[in-house]
Formats: structure tokens, C-alpha cells, sequence
């Protein structure tokens, strides 16, 4: 390979890290070394598993390098998460370089700015379903993207709800909750009302998705004690067990949600 190839290679590297932060607003060194260093599968293959990638070493020596010339070209912004990892977000100049490409960017200096520890774990958790879901071939909207209304749902949700992730495998759909902490009993009772509608809608040709979509899954990323009341909860609110069963699924191994320990 000649020294004009490996520039444009670089140059190419560089300008897909920036897409990934315009997407996500704000990854970590390892989390770009899986998303933009990995082979991306063209199809999914079965349920998703959300199982969290783990980066290569040579994925993450590439991640570094273009960090690296992207943070001297002051096109990428580094903060400090509470666990002590570094995170980058665009800058002003990193959006420039994608609207020239027309991409619609905007600098992400606010979103390094301060958050709290449940906020990044929150994050950090959806990143990594979405991250691993891109690779296994599923279209996704991330966290950061959905929050920006630059999703299916735009800015009204699904009757008035947004997820975390969502995943979509040609006309299925999976909705992905990160419940890291009990939430507070109006939103509680929001999320039940809400559940049920959507058992009910899924149960024939759905009324709130349209266009021939399908809800496949409602997954909760969770702890086992929130897992253990959601279900009791739900059937004592009249949900169907049937319908509990081949909707309504959990994950409760693959992550971890305490509070980080600072030494």
C-alpha cells in the first residue's frame, strides 16, 4: 500500500469516527474501536442478544490514532466520565467536517460537560446494545439519535413513549428499556398503562406503529428485582401471562448497574 492509500484510508477513518459521535453523541475509545474497527454483519441472524462486544487490540491501537489527529485537528472534544474513562464528542470544527459531507451535525461540547454517574451508566449500557446490534445487522436508532427525534417516532414517541434503543430487523421491531433505577410511581404507572396498550396493539395488525410494522419484542435491560416486580405487576394490572410471555422480555445478566465505586 502506498503512502496516498494509507492518507485516504486515514482520512476515511477519521470521518467515520465523527458519523459515530454525530449518532451517538459521545463514545469511548473502546466503544469506537468495536463499532467503526469490526466486521459488521449484512443481515441479523435470529433474536438479538445485546450482548456487549469486547474490541480488539489492534481495533483499539486504530481507534487511538485517529483520536489522536482528530483531537489535533480540534475536531473531537475528550471529557472525563465518572469512572475515569475518556469520552469524546465533536466539536464545532469535527460538525463542520461533516456538513461538508452533508451530514447534519452539530457540536456535542454539552454533552461532556457534566452528568451523573446513573446518567453515563444509563448511556454507556444503551451505546453498547446499540453498538453491538449495528454489528449483528440490525438498523438502530441510538440513545442520542432518539432523544433528538431522528427516529421512527420523531418527537411524540409511540403513543407518547420513546425507548432507549430500538432495533429493527426488516419489519420487526425491538423496543429497548435500560432500567437502571426504580422509577418514581406517576412514571411507574405511565410504563404499565403503556405496556398494556402495546400488548393489545401487538396482538393484531398494530394501529400504533403503521406502515406494515411489527412489534417483535418490548425488552427491559434490568436488575432481577426490577424484572421480578414488572411481571407481578403487570399480570395484577390485567396483562395476559400469553401475551407477558411472547412480548414482553428481560435481560438481567449481561450488565451491571451499580454505582460506580470511586477509590
Amino acid at each position: 500500500m502506498t503512502a496516498h492509500d494509507g492518507r485516504i484510508i486515514a482520512m476515511e477513518n477519521e470521518v467515520r469516527v465523527l458519523r459515530a459521535l454525530h449518532r451517538f453523541g459521545w463514545l469511548r475509545t473502546r466503544d469506537l474501536a468495536v463499532l467503526v474497527w469490526q466486521q459488521w454483519q449484512s443481515r441479523p441472524v435470529g433474536e438479538p442478544d445485546l450482548r456487549p462486544l469486547v474490541a480488539t487490540a489492534s481495533g483499539l491501537r486504530m481507534a487511538q490514532r485517529t483520536l489522536r489527529r482528530l483531537a489535533e485537528a480540534r475536531q473531537v472534544l475528550r471529557g472525563q466520565a465518572p469512572d475515569g474513562s475518556v469520552i469524546y464528542a465533536l466539536s464545532e470544527a469535527g460538525a463542520r467536517r461533516l456538513q461538508q459531507v452533508g451530514v447534519p451535525a452539530a457540536s456535542g461540547k454539552d454533552l461532556i460537560r457534566s452528568f451523573s454517574t446513573a446518567q453515563f451508566r444509563h448511556r454507556s449500557v444503551a451505546n453498547e446494545i446499540a453498538i453491538g446490534s449495528i454489528l449483528a445487522g440490525y438498523r438502530v436508532s441510538t440513545e442520542r439519535e432518539i432523544a433528538q427525534d431522528r427516529w421512527l417516532g420523531a418527537a411524540d414517541g409511540i403513543a407518547g413513549k420513546k425507548p432507549d434503543v430500538l432495533l429493527r430487523a426488516d419489519n420487526h421491531l425491538y423496543w429497548v428499556e435500560v432500567e437502571r433505577s426504580r422509577k418514581n410511581t406517576k412514571d411507574y404507572a405511565k410504563l404499565l398503562a403503556w405496556l398494556k396498550l402495546v400488548a393489545n396493539d401487538a396482538a393484531a395488525e398494530s394501529k400504533l406503529l403503521g406502515d406494515g410494522l411489527v412489534w417483535a419484542r418490548v425488552v427491559f435491560v434490568c436488575t432481577p428485582a426490577s424484572m421480578a416486580r414488572l411481571r407481578r405487576d403487570l399480570l395484577a394490572a390485567g396483562c395476559k401471562k400469553s401475551a407477558l410471555d411472547t412480548l414482553v422480555c428481560f435481560e438481567t445478566k449481561l450488565y451491571r448497574f451499580e454505582d460506580i465505586a470511586f477509590s
